[in-house]
């Protein structure tokens, strides 16, 4: 087998694989000779790139995952909105944010945060998956802790917890913004015309 056919196959499994394809898994795949993933997907994505398809391929999980570029987030996300794929409420993400980031936590330090009960939400995305229980504190009644899972990984596009936005470099993004809307409001004309036919985010539920 040449490595062309073996790149068309690696394309195949990516493809067809709903999680992250490791070389574990490529090696049950082939009977002798697995070709090394390491080796194959810098191939496939320059090749990627040279085509200039709308997809590429992302380390997640500790395996690989072909997902579509950015520029194409837009109507993506309006596909899978309409197709009942995970969706989070405000409430989940704030909630997965901080045990992200605090993980091992517990409910009482996630209310804490919040201000809001938040076992309704803890169910949620504990039921989706995304959360899972570390065990439990050693303070007063013991309460459970929570952590992030691999799926989380996979939903948010990470390939460890460390790939995620440091706080400081958030809040830094977040003073930013919100100078630049300022000056935009100070600036922007009495009378504007609004853009039309322009993708938009769709809020999910």
């Amino acid at each position: 087998m040449n490595k062309n056919e073996q790149l068309k196959i690696i394309e195949a499994l990516l493809f067809a694989s709903s999680e992250p394809l490791t070389q574990s898994r490529v090696n049950l795949v082939f009977i002798d000779d697995a070709p090394y993933l390491s080796d194959l997907i810098p191939l496939l994505s320059e090749q990627f790139e040279k085509e200039q398809r709308p997809l590429e391929i992302q380390e997640v999980a500790g395996g690989y995952q072909m997902t579509t570029k950015p520029e194409f987030e837009t109507w993506v996300r309006r596909v899978l909105n309409k197709s009942g794929k995970l969706s989070l409420s405000q409430a989940a993400l704030e909630t997965l944010a901080i045990i992200a980031y605090k993980q091992p936590v517990s409910r009482f330090e996630i209310e804490s945060i919040r201000g809001v009960d938040s076992s309704g939400v803890l169910k949620t995305i504990l039921d989706r998956g995304l959360i899972k229980i570390k065990g439990r504190d050693e303070g007063p009644g013991r309460p459970l802790l929570y952590a992030t899972t691999e799926m989380f990984l996979e939903h948010f596009g990470l390939n460890r917890i460390s790939d995620m936005p440091k706080l400081k470099e958030i809040n830094e993004l977040t003073e930013s913004d919100g100078e630049t809307q300022l000056e935009a409001f100070v600036h922007t004309p009495a009378h504007q015309t609004s853009e039309i036919d322009q993708p938009a985010d769709t809020p999910t539920a």
